[in-house]
């Protein structure tokens, strides 16, 4: 026999598998196989639900409904009456009259009259992936055994053509996780930009998952933050975090992939996995899921799962990098400050005695000149030992480097450096507290400076001793105005009054200002 000479509906099934075997597109395959089973049917009405591990309709693709009455018809079923039926008895069913079978659920506002129902399980090696429901064959009649037998067949077909189409995504889906990861790691190759390569961390989970919102939490300083954000629904992070805030304690401190439902307010499903890293700051990579995207298969969370671990990876390869670069730094600027010590200062106290020598023979002018020449020799040491102090003690807890960045933020206001000085203990024996008290302090003198001095150069001096602490700022300015708004000097009045201590604004020779805060030292 001939393909010429096949009866229609062998024809029209063999049509049926060629139509459905070409593509490869999970979703395309599931509309095409509803398609061919109306086709070779005749029926008006045809739908594909695809059952989830719940036992519940997780996806459910029609045919036959136009987009405007299923948005009338609202939420597609979950696999009630009849329908369940067929998911608790996995076996063809044929009914003239829908409505009569005592498992008959009804039907929702809006849903357009069904009599007849064919309803077949489509397997994949021998596990049910979903069923096909056929209603309203052509002419009112009811499906026949022949119906049932196509369909059946089609749905045998459909199983590996569907097989097929998930290997396929489940591939695609691997192939996009390792590009993400690719892409990270080298996001992270020196030289490291550890925010943006975070943000890429979040963009890449969310464009491979299909996520509402990805965010990357970090524990800093005991108080978790966003690191980085991706997705349409990043306004709802903030609330999912509040929300979820025990159940991602226990994912950082366990180190627990959790998948949870998302709370109120929010639809869908979280899962969050762990950003494992030992050198820099560990955290969690928080997807959230929108409630019609279905659930992640066990192998996607795998693959998420990976990812994280390579993100954490390269985190940590950042980490260390910069720790790399940073011990570089420190090993260098030891060297500067050794230099400095050995050569420059042993030079110029020589030079500073050799000075001083000179002056018991020479004239009263020259020895008042080779005094100030040593003055200014000592004053030069003794910036050049606070530089070495500097260099072997730069940290961001340290006051002298508070001090000469609040310094540096007023350059653009005042138009000019000021020479900044620093003498004695002040790491050590200045108090946390105090130590907010001298830069606050600080900042309200620069600013008078800025405001009402009209100066070209300030010195800022800070000495620490075994009984007092003092600040010094000093300016070559206009001097004291006869009339003065001195809220700003009250301030610093009462900053040192608090702690015991007293503040004075003089006059400066030849002209300028000098500010003197003085508090004991405990």
């Amino acid at each position: 026999m001939t393909q010429l000479d096949l009866p229609d509906n062998a024809r029209a099934l063999l049509d049926a598998v060629v139509a459905i075997s070409s593509d490869i597109e999970l979703h395309t395959v599931l509309d095409r196989i509803v398609v061919a089973a109306c086709k070779i049917t005749g029926a008006q009405y045809g739908a594909l639900g695809v059952v989830g591990n719940d036992r519940t309709l997780v996806d459910f693709v029609t045919h036959g409904l136009d987009d405007e009455l299923r948005e009338k018809i609202g939420d597609l079923p979950r696999g009630h009456g009849i329908l369940g039926l067929l998911i608790d008895h996995p076996e063809p069913i044929r009914l003239e009259h829908l409505q009569q079978h005592p498992r008959s659920y009804g039907f929702p506002a809006n849903h357009p009259p069904m009599e007849s129902f064919l309803g077949v399980p489509v397997r994949i090696r021998g596990t049910v992936f979903g069923n096909l429901y056929l209603t309203e064959k052509d002419g009112g009649q009811p499906f026949t055994e022949t119906d049932e037998m196509l369909v059946d067949a089609l749905a045998t077909a459909a199983g590996f053509v569907i097989d097929n189409a998930r290997a396929y995504a489940r591939s695609e889906r691997r192939r996009m996780w390792l590009e993400a990861s690719a892409r990270v790691t080298e996001a992270l190759q020196p030289p490291v930009h550890v925010d943006a390569a975070l943000r890429d961390v979040a963009v890449a989970a969310c464009r491979v998952a299909e996520a509402v919102a990805v965010a990357v939490v970090q524990s800093r300083d005991g108080e978790r933050t966003v690191t980085a954000v991706e997705g349409p629904g990043t306004d709802q992070v903030p609330h999912v975090l509040v929300a979820l805030d025990g159940t991602l304690a226990r994912c950082e401190e366990q180190g627990e992939r959790l998948v949870v439902p998302a709370p109120e307010g929010s639809s869908g499903t979280v899962l969050l996995v762990p950003l494992r890293a030992h050198l820099a700051a560990a955290g969690v990579l928080l997807v959230l899921l929108a409630s019609d995207r279905g659930a992640l298969e066990g192998e996607e969370i795998e693959l998420l799962t990976s990812f994280a671990d390579q993100a954490g990876l390269a985190l940590d390869r950042a980490q260390a990098v910069s720790d790399r670069e940073e011990l570089l730094l420190v090993a260098d600027r030891d060297r500067i400050a050794r230099d400095l010590h050995d050569l420059v200062i042993q030079r110029l106290f020589a030079t500073g005695l050799g000075l001083q020598g000179a002056s018991r023979i020479a004239g009263d002018e020259v020895k008042a000149r080779l005094a100030s020449a040593v003055d200014d020799l000592d004053v030069t040491i003794r910036d050049i030992r606070s530089t070495i102090f500097e260099l072997q003690h730069a940290h961001s807890g340290s006051l002298r480097a508070d001090l000469r960045g609040v310094v540096k933020e007023y350059v653009p206001t005042l138009g000019f450096t000021p020479l900044v000085r620093t003498t004695g203990p002040l790491d050590s024996a200045v108090t946390r507290e105090l130590a907010d008290q001298v830069l606050a302090v600080l900042r309200e003198a620069l600013s008078n400076v800025a405001r009402h001095a009209r100066a070209d150069a300030a010195v800022v001096e800070v000495e620490a001793t075994a009984q007092e602490l003092m600040l010094t700022v000093t300016d070559n300015g206009t001097g004291l105005p006869e009339r003065r708004d001195e809220s700003g000097l009250r301030n610093v009045r009462r900053r040192a009054s608090e702690h015991g201590g007293a503040a004075r604004l003089l006059p400066e020779e030849p002209h300028g200002t000098r500010l003197e805060w003085v508090v004991p030292l405990g």
